[in-house]
């Protein structure tokens, strides 16, 4: 019976389920009712928790008072009671108590008591102390599987979280991505993500949490915190209870207990910190937890810098292809439109008369004129990168009908004359994307318009020969009198 106890302890690589067999072998071999195992937490001498078998709550209460709570003075033998000084609802006249060690560490204590037979005997000790020796081997086992299996588990998800984010994601997907992902390899009530503010705290800038996150994101570290002093040197922050620990200052610390805070950097650069909290009263993390938790920020870091990099590189792929087209359209479509134009202009002032051949030739190079504008107006738009503000007069009036269009419907159309970049001063610059603001709205409200023109030109000359620039915006709907193509006219010296 000892040898098929011994091999089926071993049978099962799970620790609670070793656990929770090495309570039932013992109450079978030795005849006792009852019996219990409490295990200690690894860093301290506390029992962090109980497997029992053949109990009522009042017997389970009675033998979880018979278990050491504390690491010291406790030898390596097993203990027995005759009952002298035993609480007077205890379920057995005796006891037997027996360390259980894991190499050279203390695990626990496996109890057992209530032997209907009578007290227990020194085969009864015999036996235990042989199943404790075997339990530890078993545990110990089981321990190397279990973290095993949990390295393996947060490699997986390291990697995920690579392939993800070097798929494309944008930063705040990223930054979700990493949350998440490391939320539930810890097995944490929530993921967050930290980014330093210009204040020179921190914010919570992605949450992902199993509750509601309300409340949550735009929580702010203030600056001089102990935590943000630790956190913004690189060093990794463990804590207890975060309802409690002086420490943590937010207002959502009263939501969780155990908790890591883990800063993402690489090569010297802190992008962040990634916080794992979890409920309160929940077990806290092991150092195993913390290692893993660590190596996972540290290549989610690594994996955040290396994505950003790729976003970067393949913005610079888009602005190169777009200053390529651009370079395109200039030398050669706006060439040879210009060229096409320069021959039609010539041939309408060979023609004789002013029959239909010469007013057709003046619409076919008006029309060409205004085709020469456009292409040129796209040409600036493509060398402007999308996500810059534009540094440039010509760029502001661009943003200004491009940021219309959304409301209109369809982009206006803009044509420049002149240098207005070198022309339009500051100033007068200002009171134009006004006036351009305010006649678009205009243009907006009234029925009908489906098409508008804006032109901004910068060669006009007033009467005492001073230099102007002038905006025009004409559309096609309706004016007050019912009238079809409105303008607006605004003028303004240089």
């Amino acid at each position: 019976m000892l040898l098929e106890a011994v091999l089926s302890i071993g049978s099962d690589l799970g620790l609670r389920a070793t656990l929770q067999q090495i309570v039932d072998t013992a109450t079978t071999l030795t005849g006792a009712r009852h019996g219990a195992l409490g295990v200690l937490e690894p860093d301290d001498d506390r029992t962090e928790a109980l497997y029992r078998t053949g109990m009522t709550e009042a017997e389970r209460r009675s033998v979880d008072r018979l278990l050491p709570e504390r690491r010291a003075g406790l030898s390596a033998e097993a203990e027995d009671g005759d009952g002298d000084g035993e609480p007077s609802d205890a379920p057995a006249p005796a006891y037997l108590v027996a360390p259980i060690q894991v190499h050279t560490e203390l695990f626990g204590h496996l109890c057992l008591a209530g032997k209907s037979s009578g007290p227990f005997t020194g085969t009864d000790r015999a036996l235990l102390h042989v199943l404790a020796s075997q339990a530890g081997i078993a545990i110990g086992n089981a321990r190397l599987y279990e973290s095993a299996r949990q390295r393996e588990r947060w490699i997986e998800g390291a990697a995920a979280v690579t392939t993800a984010l070097l798929t494309g994601t944008n930063a705040a997907d990223a930054l979700m991505t990493v949350a998440e992902s490391a939320r539930v390899l810890a097995g944490a009530s929530a993921g967050v993500i930290l980014q330093p503010t210009e204040e020179g705290g921190m914010e919570i800038v992605t949450a992902s949490t199993l509750d509601d996150p309300a409340g949550i994101v735009g929580t702010t570290i203030a600056p001089g915190s102990p935590v943000l002093v630790q956190l913004l040197g690189g060093e990794p922050v463990f804590i207890d209870d975060s309802a409690t620990d002086p420490r943590m200052t937010t207002d959502v610390r009263s939501r969780f207990g155990p908790s890591m805070m883990l800063p993402l950097q690489s090569g010297g650069r802190l992008i962040g910190t990634l916080a794992l909290p979890r409920r309160r009263g929940a077990p806290p993390y092991t150092a195993v937890d913390r290692l893993l938790a660590t190596q996972f920020a540290s290549q989610a870091a690594l994996a955040l810098v290396m994505a950003d990099a790729q976003a970067d590189r393949e913005q610079l792929a888009v602005y190169e292809d777009r200053d390529r087209i651009a370079r395109d359209l200039h030398d050669l479509v706006v060439q040879r439109l210009f060229a096409t134009e320069m021959m039609l202009e010539s041939t309408r002032r060979r023609a004789t008369g002013e029959g239909e051949a010469g007013e057709l030739l003046g619409r076919a190079v008006d029309e060409l004129d205004s085709t020469i504008q456009e292409v040129r107006t796209a040409i600036f738009a493509l060398q402007q990168p999308p996500a810059e503000a534009p540094s440039t007069f010509r760029g502001r009036v661009l943003r200004e009908t491009g940021g219309a269009s959304a409301l209109l419907g369809f982009p206006p159309s803009v044509h420049f004359t002149g240098a207005v970049d070198a022309l339009v001063g500051e100033a007068t610059g200002r009171e134009l994307l006004a006036a351009l603001r305010k006649a678009l709205a205009a243009a907006h409200r009234r029925p009908g318009v489906s098409a508008i023109e804006v032109e901004v030109d910068a060669t006009v000359r007033l009467a005492d020969g001073r230099g102007a620039v002038r905006l025009l915006v004409a559309d096609d709907g309706r004016d007050e009198e019912g009238g079809r193509s409105t303008t607006v006219t605004w003028q303004a010296p240089l």
